[in-house]
């Protein structure tokens, strides 16, 4: 049995530690550094190979991975410039399992070491659904080596970015990729942001020629598994039935009594020459956010409060309270309970366009904020991924699809959404992308505040990871119905 391993080699103090507990291993056949063009050359450790890349994630550099792990068994990728720590016998167990499972990559949990404080950090199983490119493996990828070489030899691009990511997903039409959930290595974490302020990099502008290239690497698998979708949609017939008035702004909210009144007063706010309301679904708040609700609504007809009786609702559930209450209107029009819209002029432009895109629903373009709105980085979140022709196949990459998001109410209807209080408009997006066109608005319209209660707030590791797991679910299993749905057109 032999194993190939490769490391990001900075110099040489970098990987001493990394480099010697493998020389110790009796499966380690061979130890390659993988230098980019700031790493020293000045000295390598003893027992090493040096391989010269451009970037650890780029094609040209899988591409040479694959080319230098023949001969051996298996290949191990340890992908951060840290100290890796295996486990007892840890090489050993992945062996084992990807034997038994027939794995063409397996994965670990693992331990993060922070500022010498270790902790768990646990990592999900891998889906059909699980596209995102920032899906968290961990830093050691262990691959069989025949299933790696076949993967890498259908390369057809030259990804600076997306090169790790395309091996991935070609990977997965190969072989199993397998989880070992087990704590295998420990792994020195240097960047410790809150989960809150990561969750926003995937749509960071200075990302953007990265974000085409995941873009393409995605759309070429899922035409290679049956799942893309060609730009053909259902027409919707916006002038069908009859509605009380043209637009009802949703407002879900449970124990939001520092923001509440600002997001129905921004909602009232609006410029329109058409009728609106706005629609409050008040889900059992016990913090003073009830009689808020009550203080406007007394003032302003146009409030609508509802108060569940049921006490098992989600924020989705909420929305299909809303929604299917006689009095909502043509157009449902999110709004978060501690946000506010950028300007008066919202409504009339998610109507203008409705009508101009002959779309089932609108994605807008927000701000990031603090809570007294003032820019905060990445600042404008405006999804640009979203095109018309190959924004819903790119959707089933990324984790959101921006704000604020607006339905076409007899669509909306049909489809409804999960009763969860994470995801729910995600699953909503995806049903509704699959036959119908989504319109876009690239001008600001929503002012995303970022503050101490926000839910998605430095979540814990077992948070992050359910939340993940549940949007990789959604993936899944709109990804199987849009395969089931292209085969049907055969």
């Amino acid at each position: 049995m032999k194993i190939a391993c490769f490391l990001p080699f900075v110099d040489a103090a970098q990987v001493a530690a990394s480099v010697a507990q493998l020389r110790a291993d009796s499966l380690v056949s061979v130890i390659y550094l993988l230098a980019g063009p700031d790493a020293s050359r000045a000295e390598i450790p003893e027992g090493c190979s040096m391989i010269d890349i451009d970037t650890l994630t780029s094609s040209a550099t899988v591409r040479k991975i694959a080319d230098a792990a023949k001969g051996s068994d298996y290949t191990l990728l340890y992908t951060k410039q840290n100290s890796l720590q295996l486990g007892y016998m840890a090489l050993r167990r992945m062996v084992r399992v990807a034997e038994d499972s027939s794995a063409g990559m397996v994965y670990a949990d693992y331990y993060a070491v922070v500022n010498g404080e270790t902790t768990r950090n646990p990592v999900i199983d891998y889906q059909l659904g699980s596209l995102r490119d920032d899906f968290n493996f961990g830093s050691v990828l262990f691959f069989a080596t025949s299933s790696l070489e076949l993967a890498a030899a259908g390369i057809d691009a030259d990804y600076k970015a997306a090169g790790l990511y395309d091996l991935r997903l070609r990977l997965s039409r190969i072989a199993p990729i397998v989880h070992i959930n087990e704590y295998l290595y420990s792994d020195v974490e240097l960047y410790t942001r809150r989960s809150g302020e990561k969750m926003f990099d995937y749509v960071d502008p200075r990302n953007r020629a990265s974000q085409i290239e995941m873009e393409q690497a995605v759309t070429a698998h899922l035409k290679a598994i049956g799942g893309y979708l060609e730009p053909e949609f259902t027409d919707v017939d916006l002038t069908a039935g009859s509605f009380p008035v043209e637009v009802s702004v949703i407002i879900p909210v449970r124990n939001r009594v520092r923001t509440i009144s600002d997001a129905i007063n921004s909602a009232l706010s609006q410029v329109t020459d058409f009728p609106f309301n706005v629609i409050v679904i008040d889900n059992h708040s016990t913090d003073g956010t009830t009689e808020a609700i009550d203080a406007i609504a007394a003032k302003d007809p146009r409030v609508i409060h509802l108060r569940p009786e049921r006490t098992d609702l989600g924020i989705g559930g909420c929305w299909n309270l809303g929604i299917n209450d006689p009095r909502c209107g043509r157009y449902a029009v999110q709004l978060d309970s501690d946000d506010v819209y950028a300007n008066t002029d919202v409504l009339a432009s998610v109507v203008r366009a409705f009508n101009e895109q002959n779309c089932a629903m609108v994605v807008g373009t927000y701000m990031l904020t603090d809570f007294n709105c003032n820019p905060i980085p990445p600042g404008v979140i405006d999804h640009r991924e979203w095109t018309p022709d190959n924004g819903r196949n790119n959707a089933l990459r990324i984790n959101g699809l921006g704000a604020p998001r607006c339905f076409y109410t007899p669509v909306l209807r049909e489809l409804l959404l999960p009763n969860t209080s994470y995801g729910e408009d995600y699953a909503l997006g995806l049903a509704v992308s699959r036959n119908y066109r989504i319109g876009r608005i690239y001008d600001v319209l929503y002012n995303c505040r970022r503050w101490e209660d926000n839910s998605d707030a430095a979540l814990s590791v077992e948070r992050v990871n359910a939340n993940n797991l549940y949007k990789d679910r959604i993936r899944t299993w709109e990804l199987q119905a849009r395969i089931a749905q292209n085969a049907r057109k055969q």
